[in-house]
């Protein structure tokens, strides 16, 4: 089934959204490569009568964040390795101040019609707003892959860093999301 006429709601039930950090620095054959996930999240999508997007919010909650898997490093992460990281996320992006990331759209580029496009936005992160860019993909009907690259220091983040910055997790974030609303069933008819 493809996308249809109206509002759309979404969430971890049809969708993931996955956050890729690489490591940097002399000593970054010690760190991981992470995949962590947001494992509480929500969106809506409104979409008018000639199949064209009218809105898209999404909202993040900082604070459940899971990290999936390491790799490279010296050892495997164990599962205490992986609560630590979170733990340290959800400081690096002050999530005890600024519980949630919201991404709101400004303009859409054929992000519905097929072929994919992009979705363009602002994303609020660590208290700070910024215009972001999706790229979007539809792999079959009513199904959607975005990707973005988020760079933490325009949001006023400082990358992790250990062993006095010998050890740091790069600046850029990759965002990675992927949705199926072939099945979507909690749709409201007309926007």
């Amino acid at each position: 089934m493809a996308i249809h006429a109206g509002r759309h709601q979404f969430g971890t039930d049809n969708g993931r959204i996955i956050l890729r950090t690489f490591r940097d620095g002399l000593a970054a054959q010690a760190g991981h490569d992470l995949t962590i996930e947001a494992v509480r999240w929500s969106g809506e999508l409104d979409v008018a009568e000639d199949l064209t997007p009218v809105s898209l919010t999404v909202k993040i909650d900082l604070g459940a964040l899971v990290v999936r898997d390491g790799t490279g490093g010296i050892k495997p992460l164990s599962d205490r390795d992986k609560r630590e990281i979170a733990v340290s996320a959800r400081k690096v992006l002050s999530a005890d101040r600024y519980p949630e990331a919201t991404f709101s759209t400004t303009r859409f580029d054929h992000a519905l019609d097929g072929a994919g496009g992009t979705i363009e936005g602002t994303l609020t992160l660590a208290g700070q707003s910024r215009p972001e860019r999706l790229t979007v993909s539809q792999p079959g009907p009513g199904q959607y892959k975005a990707t973005a690259k988020v760079r933490q220091r325009d949001f006023g983040i400082k990358p992790y860093s250990a062993f006095l910055g010998s050890l740091k997790v790069a600046d850029e974030v990759q965002v990675d999301i992927e949705l199926d609303l072939s099945g979507d069933s909690e749709q409201e008819p007309g926007s």
